[in-house]
């Protein structure tokens, strides 16, 4: 049985165990015991980045059938220490993160939170923070200090730059200073929220952009195509959707379900994707097939999503660095096309630039146009929604949300691009089927999601990854380069707009 919780002030005077000023640069004997508990692809990612920094005392266990492989793999490191389970971990450890799924975190805590070294530190690193809050709070002593984590990034992406959300929920300022001590060396930058405040942005960042990469993937699989082998779908804007769809698929499942499913504000925005998604292809039939007002209505649609959206944004440089540049991250071959090829202009009035200064030329003519549904649709619900997707991008935003933000933007701020798609979507027969088996996927990891069934959302998302898997390895060495070059670009943007400090 765990204590009774304590009042706030309790915590601001409860000791820690170790000096907040420690560096890794201090003796072994005066450094701080780190624990990690779960050793996934994000456990072992701190637990190199620790290794490397210099901590001398990191203890570290999985699930106690792995323990082998864990003294495998680290037999030549002589600063991590793997355990034989989580107790071990709990009573040594002066700083410790729980690094486990968020549907198993009470599971996990109930059985070695108990254990918790009195003063200690605890954090989880779960994407979404309601259950872990609800875990800590029933079954950690209230002897010690909750400071938790988030990586906002992937295990394949450097820590370095991208945003680390510290939650001081319960502990005091030394804790708080020991945990920045400890994650320093990940050279992450360090963003302050709340329990509360890190679910909602983390759901307005992160959850529609996953749907419509799961549902792109899933279109994909259900049409049984590669879609840049087809030359259809092929350089551009193109290539940041195939290489971030193919990166999703390849991380495991559970990254994306605890906060599709544990998160009610996930569940929120990914329905009204879907509705967007549904509505968008109905009134993109209705126009191609009837007269001048339901292709009015579309257009206005449209210009309703981008004036909601993009209406109010400051001048600012642009994500994307250019389509070209995009290019050479492509796994497909972009075909020879002519400018007749092209659609003719529309003649009724193209779509108003919210801003000229970030307008783009008229597209290349051997990027061949389509609806580009997943992006209006993305567009559609942040309007609905009432999401300003600029406001997080430089507190927390994943290198996922800023590169599709960056193509809905390219495509939105582009006004010969936004009307090529515009004119696509109502008179371009060839995509429709595509377009189909894409609202027939969002609408299906919708229904998903609502059923809060994690085994179900298993099986839908690795059905999906083996149609991939054999691609990748590309992938990974063409998405990793492209993230890199476009966030390179991005930190220089908000150093020199002193969104950096």
């Amino acid at each position: 049985m765990t204590s009774p919780p304590q009042p706030p002030e309790y915590y601001e005077t409860l000791p820690i165990n170790v000096s907040s000023r420690i560096t890794p640069s201090c003796p072994a004997e005066d450094q701080p015991t780190i624990g990690l508990i779960g050793m996934g692809a994000m456990g072992r990612m701190y637990a190199k980045h620790l290794s490397e920094a210099g901590w001398k005392k990191i203890c570290v266990c999985d699930l106690p059938e792995k323990y082998d492989e864990l003294v495998e793999s680290y037999a030549g490191v002589s600063n991590i220490f793997p355990m034989q389970d989580g107790h071990a971990v709990a009573r040594s450890s002066d700083f410790m993160i729980y690094s486990v799924e968020a549907e198993f975190i009470d599971q996990v805590v109930a059985q070695y939170g108990p254990s918790t070294k009195m003063h200690a530190i605890v954090a989880g690193q779960t994407s979404v923070k309601a259950p872990e809050r609800e875990a800590f709070e029933k079954h950690l002593p209230s002897d010690v200090h909750i400071v938790s984590c988030h990586s906002l990034h992937g295990p394949g992406v450097s820590p370095l730059g991208q945003p680390l959300i510290l939650i001081q929920h319960r502990g005091s300022k030394a804790a708080l200073g020991l945990v920045e001590a400890i994650l320093r060396p990940l050279k992450s930058r360090f963003v302050y929220l709340s329990y509360e405040d890190h679910d909602r942005v983390t759901a307005n960042t992160q959850a529609v952009t996953h749907a419509a990469f799961l549902s792109m993937g899933t279109a994909w699989f259900s049409a049984q195509s590669y879609p840049w082998e087809q030359g259809l779908y092929v350089g551009g804007i193109e290539t940041a959707k195939v290489n971030l769809t193919l990166r999703i698929y390849s991380n495991a499942w559970h990254v994306y379900a605890g906060l599709a499913i544990l998160n009610p504000s996930a569940r929120i925005q990914i329905d009204r994707y879907a509705a967007s998604c549904t509505e968008l292809f109905k009134m993109m039939l209705e126009g191609g097939s009837g007269g001048d007002e339901e292709k009015r209505k579309f257009r206005k649609r449209i210009e309703w999503s981008q004036s909601v959206v993009f209406g109010k944004e400051k001048k600012r440089r642009p994500i994307l660095l250019s389509e070209d540049y995009l290019d050479r991250f492509s796994m497909g071959k972009t075909p020879p096309m002519h400018a007749n090829s092209l659609p003719p202009s529309p003649t009724s009035p193209t779509l108003p630039a919210r801003n000229p200064n970030q307008a783009s030329p008229m597209p290349p003519t051997k990027y061949r146009p389509n609806s580009h549904l997943s992006l209006l649709a993305m567009v559609d619900c942040w309007a609905h929604l009432n999401i300003n997707p600029y406001i997080h991008l430089s507190l927390a935003a994943t290198p996922v949300f800023r590169l599709f933000l960056g193509v809905a933007e390219h495509l939105f701020l582009s006004p010969p691009l936004l009307a090529s798609a515009v004119h696509s979507a109502l008179f371009d027969t060839w995509h429709r089927a595509d377009d189909l088996e894409f609202v027939v996927a969002a609408r299906g990891w919708s229904q998903c999601v609502s059923f809060e069934n994690f085994e179900v959302y298993r099986r839908r998302f690795e059905e999906t990854r083996t149609f991939f898997e054999a691609r990748f390895e590309e992938a990974s060495v063409l998405g990793s380069e492209m993230i890199k070059a476009v966030m390179e670009s991005e930190v220089r943007r908000e150093e020199e707009e002193g969104l950096v400090q």
